[in-house]
């Protein structure tokens, strides 16, 4: 089955937690905090594979973790990083983010793309000791790693597209100049997935030629099949318009060429602007004079028109002279730069959120990465307590109560935490 869109999730994997621990050695007294750090999360990696040709896999299994980072250890022991999670695409996948719609990567080689990064390790208690404090209780917890849900969309990357109405000859004709072997009948949308072919010169050099299933009119709004592989064009240098000059459908030849002109122009404006060269099929099917008919109409807007009978392979090599000679001009395959990531807004630098709600005379505060602070610090302890202090004041939190109308004597509810707001 083709599949050319899937939508994913993926998460890389949690930093590890640093450790608490203190150095204990016979005939050594107060060794000191010796806690280690926690070790990296694993990134979520995509990576061409040649071996596949469609999205498939990602219908069956549509959520991806990478693994966390170990935590620290005593002995200034760091825990181990997590082995990255690479996930196999096919080449000319394109990332996006699913909720903005911003491009991450268009995996068109083999360079690998870090998608998602793993959170970092926190720190041990061993980084914390300092001449005055010197037994410190407390350690910093890893960095949860990025969770993204992600859009997935095979754009095929190929010199030529064949662009047309069903069952004019598409098919037929990338058939007699390559190796590939589409599905060929006299009925429409017989090809129901793009097919790719290479076209070998006798002299050396090659092209890949696309066969894209039928468009008809409406494609562009979803009319038809062609339509949901009108992105398989995207990239094409050139394009060859096939169409059945003989108009043995019962339809005007004419009105066909226009038909599918407007169609590549509503999906994308730049794609209808895109080289064109016009290939006349079923010439032995029409009269001398609709063959006339129909080349002074193409020449008119400017285009190249060749007389073919792709069946019987009748003067098709012309019409790969012209497509050679036309890519030794145009610019390589259309590579997508990722787009970046819209920065935050200047005094929203260094702050983190936190969901603020009041209920009376209680202020309730939750966060994400506050509960993962908050599981490094140990209550008991006034140092601990006096760390946990500076990173409230430091991340915005305590000037976000009081934006929120928390005053002295007030009550803050953080998870299984409750203390007086003091000035």
């Amino acid at each position: 089955m083709f599949v050319d869109y899937a939508k994913i999730k993926v998460k890389a994997g949690d930093g590890g937690n640093g450790a608490v621990a203190f150095h204990r050695e016979k005939f050594v007294a107060a060794g000191g905090p010796d806690g280690g750090d926690g070790g990296r999360g694993g990134n979520v990696v995509f990576q061409v594979d040649d071996h596949l040709s469609t999205l498939a896999d990602f219908r069956y299994k549509r959520k991806y973790v990478a693994q966390n980072g170990e935590n620290g250890g005593s002995r200034r022991s760091s825990g181990k990083g997590a082995p990255d999670l690479v996930i196999k695409v096919p080449r000319g996948t394109v990332v996006r983010d699913a909720n903005t719609g911003r491009l991450l990567a268009d995996l068109s080689d083999y360079e690998p793309v870090v998608i998602a990064r793993g959170g970092r390790g926190g720190w041990g208690n061993s980084h914390f000791a300092t001449p005055t404090r010197q037994v410190q209780r407390f350690a910093k917890p890893g960095t949860p790693g990025e969770e993204l849900e992600l859009q997935l969309e095979l754009k095929l990357l190929a010199d030529v597209g064949l662009v047309g109405f069903p069952n004019v000859g598409k098919s037929t004709l990338i058939s007699v100049v390559s190796e590939a072997k589409p599905n060929i009948a006299n009925y429409h949308f017989t090809t129901l997935t793009p097919v790719l072919g290479v076209v070998n010169y006798p002299d050396g050099g090659s092209f890949v030629m696309a066969d894209i299933p039928g468009l008809i009119e409406g494609a562009s709004e979803g009319a038809g099949l062609g339509h949901q592989f009108l992105r398989h064009v995207d990239r094409c240098r050139l394009l060859v318009h096939v169409v059945d000059v003989s108009g043995s459908e019962g339809r005007d030849p004419k009105d066909d060429f226009e038909a599918i002109n407007e169609e590549l122009y509503r999906f994308d404006e730049d794609l209808a602007a895109r080289p064109m060269i016009v290939a006349g099929n079923k010439c032995d099917m029409a009269t001398d004079e609709q063959i006339a008919d129909f080349k002074a109409f193409v020449e008119a807007q400017g285009l190249k028109f060749f007389p073919i009978m792709a069946a019987i392979r009748y003067d098709v090599d012309p019409l790969l002279n012209e497509i050679r000679e036309r890519l030794s001009k145009l610019p390589p395959v259309t590579r997508y730069e990722p787009e970046p990531e819209v920065q935050a807004e200047p005094e929203q630098i260094g702050k983190n959120p936190v969901n603020i709600r009041r209920e009376g005379d209680v202020f309730f505060v939750e966060g994400a990465w506050l509960l993962q602070v908050m599981r490094s610090v140990n209550f008991s302890d006034s140092e601990s307590m006096q760390y946990f202090e500076r990173v409230l004041n430091e991340c915005g939190v305590i000037d976000a109560l009081r934006a929120h109308g928390c005053t002295e004597g007030h009550t803050v509810s953080m998870y299984d935490l409750e203390f007086d707001f003091v000035e």
